[in-house]
């Protein structure tokens, strides 16, 4: 195992920018995945080709994915950088690259969206404290106005040409890689990429983009698909409870719905890592689910996200779910074969509860790098928490997928000590204000106490430790008789 995080972690830098721009990335399109399911399932339903054609009602298709989408996303990435102020520049500076364009004007959108962000907080920081008094609103108000719309022009007339010849470009190399019959082989990226935690660059920063631009043209993207597919995860997870010894075979059970029913795909990253060769296996189903989905021309109308199975079915289009069904449940069946013989092979201490512990701490090592640079650690100091309190929130990057996990233990643990506490999960970014503790990871504690400076932060290095979180209720209970 210990050469297994050495060929992990290898390569840091390059791997850690990467990480950390997917991770940036995620954040302008994860909180507004509601929308594209939205206009996924308008696109599915009214269109000439879809479940109940409406002519009338497929006129939302075109308006929101040209506009609705796209300033969202620009919006969030404005806020990301500089709150409100920030993301309200960010979609004036937004509208300039889409207004005009012939293409839904996505890697616009994550372009202009944060530099409309960093623009106003620059001038905020360069005028700060020389305001005179009462001026304060006229100032916010027309600098926002001025800076975004001088942000649009450039946009309008300079921008987006260059960003349209990017976009076109790919979608046109994405073309040909599929004509030429090659897609199945970007699954010897996509597959080791998720497990790097590099899925987030992958995913939201090309295969989204052609995805949705496919789906003006064709109705659906097999885009949407490549990343997303449960069924190489699944495949191991399968040959681990059916093989497997010890820690592994009994935890795998509870991996898989978790993985395959929640669409938390991580769950299953460690039981990779615990035998590296596992790799060829998600590669391998990867590849026969890819190639299953060229043959029968499956697509999906929307990203499906999470990846879980029941977001795969909602985002299939008419006429669609079998070839859907087909690619997964080849994939799996793959990803099984191959890793049933390599888990069969493998020794029972390589599959103990040591394995795993420090198998995931590789997992939780990785996810870190992805969000950015490890800040100083921040020791759990729940002795000095005074009364009970009234709200527990878990704290991620995009708020979802780990700390939904958090919460749920930690509120089965609440409960069977019988202490009722408010537990909820949220984006690090977006943490409820009310929060008197807040459940974080050692590289977002920084962000979370800006968020919320009066709460305390506990850190934990894994999301899924049974361990962090009895000694938490153990100390809360004790502190409060």
């Amino acid at each position: 195992m210990q050469n297994t995080n050495a060929l992990i972690t290898g390569g840091g830098s390059v791997k850690a920018k990467l990480q950390r721009l997917g991770g940036f990335l995620a954040g302008m399109v994860i909180p507004n995945i509601g929308a594209f399911i939205a206009w996924g399932l308008i696109t599915a339903f009214f269109i000439p080709t879809g479940w109940i054609p409406n002519e009338h009602l497929a006129k939302l298709v075109g308006p929101m994915i040209t506009y609705l989408l796209p300033i969202l996303i620009g919006y969030t990435g404005g806020k990301l950088v500089y709150d409100v102020r920030g993301g309200v520049v960010g979609a004036i500076a937004t509208a300039g690259i889409i207004i005009g364009s012939s293409i839904p004007m996505f890697l616009g959108a994550m372009l202009m969206g944060p530099l409309g962000g960093y623009v106003i907080k620059k001038f905020d920081e360069l005028v700060e404290g020389k305001i005179p008094a009462g001026f304060e609103m006229l100032v916010n108000n027309f600098s926002a106005g001025i800076l975004g719309g001088l942000l649009a022009i450039l946009a309008f007339l300079f921008i987006e040409p260059v960003v349209n010849g990017i976009s076109v470009g790919l979608g046109a190399a994405a073309q040909w890689v599929t004509n030429k019959g090659l897609l199945p082989l970007i699954a010897i990226f996509i597959e080791p990429g998720k497990i790097l935690f590099l899925n987030n660059a992958i995913n939201h920063g090309i295969l989204a983009p052609l995805g949705v631009a496919q789906v003006k043209e064709l109705g659906k993207s097999i885009f949407f698909l490549l990343e997303t597919n449960p069924g190489p995860g699944l495949g191991v997870l399968l040959a681990y409870w059916f093989f497997g010894k010890g820690d592994a075979k009994q935890s795998a059970p509870g991996a898989i719905i978790i993985h395959f029913f929640g669409g938390i795909h991580e769950i299953y990253f460690p039981y990779v890592l615990m035998n590296p060769s596992l790799l060829l296996a998600v590669i391998g189903g990867g590849m026969a689910a890819d190639a299953t989905f060229v043959l029968t021309k499956a697509g999906l109308v929307a990203t499906p996200s999470p990846g879980s199975i029941f977001a795969e079915i909602a985002m299939s289009p008419k006429g669609g779910l079998l070839p859907v069904l087909a690619g997964i449940t080849v994939g799996a069946v793959v990803s099984f074969l191959i890793a049933s013989v390599i888990v069969k092979r493998a020794s029972e201490e390589s599959m103990s509860a040591e394995s795993m512990t420090f198998a995931r701490s590789i997992v939780s090592g990785l996810k870190a790098q992805s969000k950015g640079q490890k800040v100083e650690e921040i020791k759990p100091n729940v002795q000095k928490i005074d009364g009970m309190p009234k709200m527990i929130v878990f704290a991620c990057d995009a708020g979802m997928g780990s700390s939904a996990m958090g919460e749920t233990i930690l509120k089965k643990k609440l409960k069977e000590a019988g202490l009722n506490i408010t537990v909820k999960h949220s984006a690090v970014n977006q943490i409820p204000k009310e929060a008197d503790i807040v459940f974080t990871q050692e590289n977002l504690a920084e962000r979370a106490s800006q968020v919320v400076p009066n709460a305390k932060i506990v850190t934990v290095k894994n999301f899924l430790d049974n361990t962090a979180y009895d000694e938490f209720v153990k100390s809360l209970a004790e502190n409060n008789k």
